[in-house]
């Protein structure tokens, strides 16, 4: 008797579903996408960047090898920004001339060889312009005062970004206007210095139109004397004076003090909160479309036995200084409107006594011991350099420059601005966790191609486009434009590191990246299909086994 005749239609069917869903449940599953978090565009300019900077002193350092290991040792932390003064009083130490009688030597040249190193370690200088010579003042009892004309310190970083034009991008109009004696054995004057904000910026924008001008820090304090203003009256009084379109980015000093990172914000307390105090008043004043970078950051870790009259900035034990560090990067970074965080101070070069308490702020020793805080912020810097699924601007911390790149200006671009190579030399790496990378690229008159290379390897690389090797060809229109350009389609699941290089053509210019994750369901799908066809067929043929030997 058949099996056919023997079963409702109805049971068949229930035990060709159970089939199915015995195969689905064994057949493999499509790839799941690695542990790294998705990201939305960031809307404000000068956000989407890697976060890790530090104060530097370079400019002190007189052996080559040590400016060498210092660098090594932050770019290995993932540390991308290197905020470092530039010291008039060292580079024109008289009106127009910049030579060292001493040493018979351009005092350019220590200058020159800090912009050089950073470029070789991928990393980007925030230039602090300050310290006048005395040759532009009468009273030169303090040598931090600003100059009697401010013409002159026009003049100066004029000069300053001439020179580096192409190469720093970013500089610092001066440092902490609103205490004495950053501005001298005078009172404070806000509309003061931003005359002198107006007049830097005017001079440098003029010498190179891609730069980005970074506001004064203002010190933490909560003094309203004459000589040393609370640093939330001082910015109130900065925008009423017009400094608004005077900058681009923000700056301020954000120490945590005694206080974790979450402590709530309060006009009468200096903690690391405070900088929303800040935040509050550029809002006010219309101005919340601007990003706010930290100038110095940091909780000392100065010993116990310290006396409070030493203890300037309290103190916490250093596993707590390291702790903190990385909670209140993760707590700036998800108010959307901070971009660069710079540590206050990643190395010191022998000359601050280790019987001083801000001694103890530092990241790693002067014999090149890296402390508890370095390897926090290690860890930190590890996540940061992988892009998830998302959109995310050139200056993310999952791009790696290495050469002499440029931003310049473009209007409508997210961040407003693209990153150029150089003219010689200059690649791009891209480290990813999806499975495409596409490029918001800035196209020239002439075709520019590029070598790629996908985790070290060429060739039968997944491209889209005419090309299927390991070189990629960008378009060439007759005005500039943005195009977008897919780069890698089909990559596994897991982490990649997408490498460009120009072969030939003019400089190219990107102003975004987009990564994307979607995973090859294809042969899932196909395994199932037959995994669930065969879980049907071993339940038919075990039932027609059973009705050919009849009823039990």
């Amino acid at each position: 008797m058949q099996f056919s005749r023997r079963l409702p239609l109805r049971l068949i069917s229930f035990l060709l579903l159970v089939g199915s869903l015995v195969g689905l449940a064994l057949a493999p599953k499509p790839a799941q996408p690695p542990p790294v978090t998705s990201a939305a565009p960031r809307p404000i300019p000068h956000t989407d960047v890697n976060p890790l900077g530090a104060n530097f002193f370079l400019e002190r350092e007189v052996e080559a090898w040590k400016r060498e290991q210092t660098l090594k040792l932050a770019r290995e932390a993932g540390i991308g920004w290197i905020k470092q003064m530039f010291v008039w009083e060292e580079i024109e130490p008289r009106k127009g001339y910049y030579y060292d009688d001493k040493f018979k030597k351009s005092t350019w040249e220590k200058y020159d060889e800090i912009v050089a190193l950073a470029e070789r370690h991928g990393m980007r200088i925030i230039a602090r312009l300050d310290r006048p010579p005395a040759w532009t003042r009468r009273d030169n009892r303090y040598v931090t005062a600003p100059p009697d004309d401010f013409a002159d310190y026009a003049s100066f970083v004029r000069t300053v970004v001439s020179r580096y034009k192409g190469r720093v991008q970013y500089y610092q109009v001066w440092n902490e206007p609103n205490i004495w004696p950053e501005w001298g054995d005078r009172p404070v004057d806000p509309a003061g210095y931003v005359t002198m904000l107006k007049l830097a910026a005017a001079a440098a924008r003029e010498a190179d139109p891609g730069v980005v001008i970074l506001s004064a820090p203002l010190a933490e304090t909560l003094e309203e004397s004459p000589r040393n203003l609370s640093e939330l009256q001082y910015l109130d009084a900065m925008y009423r004076a017009g400094a608004r379109d005077a900058f681009d980015v923000l700056t301020v000093n954000a120490y945590g003090f005694e206080f974790p990172p979450d402590a709530p914000p309060d006009p009468r307390t200096l903690n690391f909160q405070r900088v929303k105090l800040l935040r509050n008043v550029m809002e006010r004043h219309g101005d919340g479309q601007k990003a706010v970078w930290f100038n110095e950051f940091g909780w000392n870790a100065s010993p116990p036995e310290f006396s409070p009259a030493k203890l300037i900035w309290r103190r916490v034990p250093e596993q707590q200084q390291a702790d903190y560090t990385a909670q209140a990067i993760r707590l700036a970074r998800s108010w959307g409107w901070v971009g660069v965080i710079n540590l206050w101070y990643f190395r010191q070069v022998g000359d601050i006594p280790i019987e001083q308490s801000d001694y103890f702020f530092r990241v790693v020793d002067t014999d090149f011991t890296p402390r508890l805080v370095y390897h926090r912020v290690k860890e930190l810097g590890q996540e940061l350099q992988v892009a998830g699924a998302g959109d995310y601007e050139a200056t993310n911390p999952a791009v790696q420059l290495q050469g002499a790149w440029s931003g310049q200006r473009v209007e409508g671009a997210p961040g407003q601005r693209a990153w150029r190579s150089p003219e010689q030399g200059g690649a791009a790496t891209f480290t990813v966790a999806g499975t495409s990378l596409a490029l918001m690229v800035l196209t020239g008159k002439e075709p520019t191609r590029l070598s790629m290379t996908v985790d070290g390897k060429e060739g039968g690389l997944p491209l889209q486009g005419p090309r299927a090797g390991p070189v990629l060809e960008l378009p060439g229109t007759a005005t500039p434009a943005l195009v977008k350009t897919m780069v890698a389609t089909g990559l596994s699941p897991g982490v990649h590191a997408v490498r460009l290089e120009r072969l030939s053509g003019p400089p190219w210019a990107f102003t975004t990246f987009e990564v994307e994750y979607k995973p090859d369901t294809t042969a899932f799908w196909a395994l199932a299909l037959a995994a669930a066809l065969g879980g049907a067929g071993l339940v038919l043929s075990s039932l027609r086994r059973r009705g050919a030997s009849g009823p039990g």
